[in-house]
């Protein structure tokens, strides 16, 4: 159903299925995804792409110009929501920089009131950004990472999955997968109450603390450390291992440590 006060591009592609409410605007070369349900004064700017059952909350802006002095605002780019993500009120997510590219944010999210997601950021599934939460342009999230309200996130970090991240940190470089982070850019440990949730095994959990105390060896070499872990070849459970390997990528090649 589309209000009749909505405004909806002829171009748009809008499932029948699709809720629309008041004064909505969608804009063209967009595509609303079965289920979804755009809320009163919600806007879908050019370029964007929902998935099923996506809820866009009221005032919230999605698929809007990036905040880069030099992009070309002919540059054909856009957004895309995976299904079942939830957008809430005053929640901004900017276009890509780059031609016929998207910022990308994945299945099952939770991005609360207020939130910001720059240009080019990638967010895995089951991710949750609290109240006034920031990111930078080209940021990486991981599946089921938590970033509390208020953290702002610089450009270019990662943040790892199933990590935590506490209320009002400042995040300047990346922060490991499963981890603990607050303060500025402080590692207070694993994420243990989480992996407990997920059902980890005893066994993973482990090897996990295992490499976790390896790679944060008093030389603080994470990279180094990192690689002599996975080719000494003793780890075999997968959290372990996506942990170890996440220190071989990204372009910072900066990553919190213990205070």
């Amino acid at each position: 159903m589309i209000h009749p006060s909505a405004q909806v591009h002829p171009s748009a592609q809008v499932d029948a299925s699709a809720e629309i409410g008041a004064l909505a605007i969608i804009e063209a070369d967009t595509v609303i995804g079965p289920g979804c349900h755009l809320v009163a004064h919600s806007i879908i700017k050019r370029g964007t792409r929902l998935g099923a059952g996506v809820r866009v909350d009221h005032f919230a802006v999605i698929g809007g110009d990036p905040q880069d002095l030099s992009f070309d605002r002919s540059l054909p780019s856009g957004v895309q929501i995976g299904d079942r993500s939830v957008l809430r009120e005053h929640v901004t997510v900017h276009r890509a920089t780059r031609a016929d590219a998207f910022t990308t944010i994945g299945a099952d999210n939770l991005l609360m009131a207020g939130s910001h997601v720059a240009h080019d950021c990638t967010l895995g599934d089951a991710v949750i950004l609290a109240n006034g939460c920031m990111l930078g342009g080209h940021v990486q999230v991981g599946d089921r990472a938590f970033i509390s309200g208020g953290v702002a996130v610089h450009q270019f970090c990662r943040i790892g999955g199933g990590s935590l991240t506490s209320g009002n940190a400042v995040i300047t470089e990346d922060v490991p997968p499963e981890a603990l982070a607050h303060g500025r850019n402080l590692l207070a440990g694993l994420n243990l109450i989480g992996l407990r949730r997920r059902g980890v095994s005893a066994e993973a959990m482990a090897e996990l603390k295992r490499a976790f105390h390896a790679v944060y060896a008093p030389t603080k070499a994470c990279v180094a450390q990192a690689q002599g872990e996975l080719a000494a070849g003793n780890y075999h459970t997968p959290e372990a291992r996506h942990f170890l390997e996440f220190f071989l990528g990204g372009k910072r090649g900066r990553f919190i440590q213990p205070a």
